[in-house]
């Protein structure tokens, strides 16, 4: 029988669809309080990969990313994935357009071989967690690099993406060999230097 062990605690990234950088900026520090320091941040950019979400959030949307500092276990996903259903819902009601999501939340976790997004929708590569939510595994880690799986969204195949999660996976790998985060790393060398 094999041991049973507690997997490496995972780095949240979550994806921010918006009408314009400023509906990004408008959520921004509720995500900080609710995930603490932010890491690592792709800023806004135009969101060209489809018109699916233009009758909610407009015909020139742009696309952010922020990953935090913080680890989590990784079936935390499914209270982080219920939470930002729960933000979308009431920017959209302080919004007037109950129903349509001017702001889209996009929840996942990092470990070092895999990136997966969190879902409500079942399909075939989807794994049920539990209360209604699937993850997906979105990209796989091999050579140095994130490669896509045939059912990869577009935009994560892109190579702002992948470039941007690579980054994310360089410091997440930091954390996990010294314990530290990735911002104090000149500090940790300074001190290491002093004793030397």
């Amino acid at each position: 029988m094999g041991e049973l062990r507690t997997p490496a605690k995972v780095k949240i990234v979550v994806g921010i669809l918006a009408k314009d950088a400023e509906a990004v900026e408008s959520v921004r520090e509720t995500l900080k309080k609710r995930f603490g320091e932010e890491d690592l941040n792709l800023p806004p950019f135009p969101f060209t990969f489809t018109n699916y979400y233009i009758d909610e959030i407009g015909g020139t949307p742009v696309r952010a990313f922020f990953s935090y500092e913080t680890l989590v276990n990784r079936e935390e996903i499914v209270d982080i994935k219920l939470w930002t259903n729960d933000v979308e819902l009431e920017i959209a009601q302080r919004s007037g357009t109950p129903g349509l999501r001017p702001v889209n939340l996009d929840p996942g976790y990092m470990t070092l071989g895999q990136f997966f997004l969190a879902t409500t929708k079942d399909q075939r590569q989807r794994v049920y967690m539990q209360r209604g939510i699937f993850v997906e595994p979105t990209l796989y880690f091999q050579d140095g690099h994130f490669h896509a799986f045939d059912w990869t969204y577009r935009d994560y195949q892109s190579e702002t993406y992948v470039h941007y999660l690579e980054q994310v996976r360089a410091r997440l790998a930091y954390q996990h060999s010294t314990g530290n985060p990735y911002r104090l790393r000149l500090q940790v060398q300074a001190q290491k230097s002093l004793k030397q």
